[in-house]
């Protein structure tokens, strides 16, 4: 929450679009997610710690069997989770037809602010938390690591989302290796090819390394998504419903 309140209070400060929308009653809407997120938390996290005690116990894990530096395990650990769960499964949500129905929540915010890092779809939610446990239980990553990579994680979500423009050059120097608030909302452009770039959520060198990194005039995105009703962006039931919909067409 004091992510999410120190990346809303920045959209006060210097936005980036000038939306003429109810910043309350959007910000109230997205929530609702983010209390599913929260009931999945509760879940996930006690399966985390079935998984970090295991691990702990037969002395499981790839990071486990090698003696490196503490600096060194925690870069590798984080390094990892950001590729694997973050860069690699959002990849996967856009290709793959059912998990692009899933993501579609959170891409058909037609006013992306801070709030939006908190618009996903449970199952959008869930399949991301299952990559990050995952990838924390193969590394047999210690869980300091996995809750300081959670922190970070949550931090970029809310400042990339975040209706928040930075001098341009200073935007771009942030881009070299991080993901910077103009950087991601070229992520949220309501069609192709922009929807299909700057995957990442901490650093940017994933999408250099895979050629997916974009950046141009800010000023030209336009949020949503083509094959969406915009004026349904705030209709719960019809945004719950996204990945059962038969009419919504998808070219994935």
């Amino acid at each position: 929450m004091i992510c999410l309140l120190l990346s809303w209070g920045l959209e006060f400060a210097k936005p980036l679009f000038k939306f003429t929308y109810k910043k309350w009653r959007h910000a109230g809407f997205n929530l609702m997610f983010l209390a599913f997120s929260i009931i999945i938390n509760v879940a996930m996290g006690l399966v985390t710690i079935v998984l970090f005690r295991f691990a702990n116990a037969q002395h499981f894990g790839l990071l486990r069997q090698i003696n490196l530096p503490q600096w060194l395990a925690l870069l590798i650990t984080f390094l990892a989770l950001d590729f694997i769960a973050q860069y690699l499964v959002h990849v996967l949500l856009h290709k793959v037809r059912w998990m692009w129905k899933l993501h579609l929540v959170h891409h058909s915010d037609t006013t992306v602010d801070a709030t939006t890092g908190t618009r996903h779809h449970p199952g959008d939610y869930f399949l991301r938390e299952v990559f990050a446990i995952a990838t924390a239980f193969l590394l047999g990553a210690p869980l300091a690591f996995y809750l300081f990579y959670r922190v970070c994680t949550v931090f970029f979500t809310y400042f990339t989302h975040a209706n928040f423009h930075l001098p341009v050059w200073l935007d771009k120097l942030v881009a070299l290796v991080f993901i910077s608030p103009d950087m991601h909302k070229f992520h949220h452009h309501f069609e192709r090819p922009w929807t299909d770039c700057n995957f990442g959520n901490i650093f940017s060198i994933w999408d250099r390394i895979f050629g997916t990194f974009v950046y141009a005039n800010p000023r030209d995105i336009e949020f949503g998504v083509d094959t969406l009703e915009p004026e349904k962006a705030q209709d719960f039931k019809y945004q719950i419903g996204l990945p059962f919909n038969k009419g919504i067409k998808t070219d994935y």
